[in-house]
Parts: structure tokens; sequence; C-alpha cells
């Protein structure tokens, strides 16, 4: 029982993280924090690493701070909400990095239904290179229209 609540609460944390990072996003990095976002939508720097990137950070101390919470104090829901937070930045680095932004040359000839529908989110999100009237600000569940379009244009 203990086993199942654990997976539980990384799962749900998981799904969680989602909807944080898309608040966070939409809220913090298109509002007050854009000056450390904006480099992101501008690309007017030469350098590999971006401002942006102390957003990933920030959720990665979190992550930390569970870990010692659960080593150090023994609060058990520490690990399988670190790990969730840990499990979603991986998954979070792989699409919007490696595969939307390809900082690391890889699957740059994936095109399956999902991947087309998240470039073509994050490809509208990116056509506002203002912190105003963004769109798409999530990341793995992109709106269910650019499924559609992914679907539509294999036809």
């Amino acid at each position: 029982m203990q086993t199942l609540l654990w997976i539980l609460v990384f799962l749900m944390t998981f799904v969680v993280m989602e909807f944080l990072a898309w608040a966070t996003h939409k809220y913090v990095m298109h509002g007050f924090l854009w000056s450390l976002h904006q480099d992101h939508h501008h690309k007017k720097h030469n350098s590999w690493w971006e401002k942006n990137d102390l957003f990933f950070i920030f959720y990665a101390l979190v992550s930390i701070g569970c870990f010692l919470l659960w080593s150090f104090e023994g609060v058990w829901i520490g690990l399988p909400i670190g790990l969730g937070i840990f499990a979603y930045g991986l998954a979070y680095f792989g699409v919007h990095d490696i595969f939307i932004h390809q900082r690391f040359k890889l699957f740059r000839n994936a095109n399956g239904w999902y991947g087309k529908a998240l470039r073509r989110a994050h490809k509208m999100h990116h056509k506002h290179l203002g912190k105003d009237d963004g769109e798409s600000f999530g990341m793995l569940f992109p709106p269910i229209k650019y499924f559609k379009q992914a679907r539509a244009s294999k036809r």
C-alpha cells in the first residue's frame, strides 16, 4: 500500500508540474521576470547559456530541497515529490531544449503526431516576441488544436 501511495505522489507531482510550469511561464516568465526570459525569445546573444536557464535551476533547487527533507528530516513524501519534479525537469529538458530548440542535435527527424503538435505549439508561442499576447505556455501537453493540425497534416 505504501508503494502505491509513493507511486501516486510521484505521478501526481509529475502532472502537477506541467500546470506549475504553465503558470510560471505565463505569469512569471512573461510577467515580472520577463527580463530573465526575454533572451529566450529574441536570441540576441551568442552564448549557449541563456538567462532563461535560471528557471531550470530554481526548480532543480526545489527538487533538491525535497530530497533533503526526505534524507535528513525523514519526511517520506519528500522523495516522491523530489523525484517527480526531477523527472518532469528531465522530460522538459528533453522536449524543450533537445527536441524543439535543438540545443543538442538529436531527434531532428522525429515527425510523429505528438512531436509535430509540440513543435507547432511552441512555434506559435515564439511568434510573439514581447511578453504580452502570448499563447501556448505549456510544454508536455499542448492544446488539442495542435494535435488536430498534426493529424490533418498527415493526410
